[in-house]
């Protein structure tokens, strides 16, 4: 099992920066390798809302689900990814810092199989990735200009 941790700070309001990121939907817009996600059913997050999303990670596109375990607003989103190659949990939590936002997040994932062998070199990717992100987040929540990681196919429902 892997811990990755980050954190970032984001001039924007906690309920707007938490809206946002508790909307899977959107995270194609700033997560590296993510091509889709979709909300089932589709409507408003709730505990029990699952996601199905496609990323590309290693060379390789993972398809996979997710569910919503924990619901605070506007503080704390937690999930779980139960199945798949790697499996796991993840949590973000927006608290407010003068002038905007902290976002937190924690993912704890393992690897099935052989992919165990890879868990130190998959840990150190994805905390190069989550850095990005984070800056991506940032800079598309800031309305500053980035490269960003525009879905090629997905949905975008509030």
């Amino acid at each position: 099992m892997f811990v990755v941790d980050s954190v970032v700070e984001i001039e924007r309001p906690v309920p707007e920066v938490f809206d946002f990121v508790a909307d899977m939907t959107q995270a194609p817009l700033w997560q590296s390798g993510l091509h889709l996600v979709e909300r089932i059913p589709p409507g408003p997050v709730r505990v029990g809302s699952e996601h199905v999303f496609e990323r590309r990670f290693a060379g390789r596109t993972l398809k996979s689900r997710n569910r919503i375990t924990e619901l605070q607003p506007p503080s704390r989103i937690a999930f779980e990814i139960p199945h798949g190659w790697v499996s796991g949990s993840a949590a973000y939590e927006v608290t407010p810092v003068d002038g905007g936002s902290r976002v937190a997040c924690r993912m704890l994932f393992r690897a099935r199989g052989l992919g165990r062998l890879a868990e130190p070199l998959l840990a150190r990717v994805l905390r190069h990735d989550s850095r990005r992100d984070d800056q991506r987040l940032k800079a598309v929540l800031e309305g500053q200009p980035a490269t960003t990681n525009a879905p090629t196919r997905g949905t975008a429902s509030p």
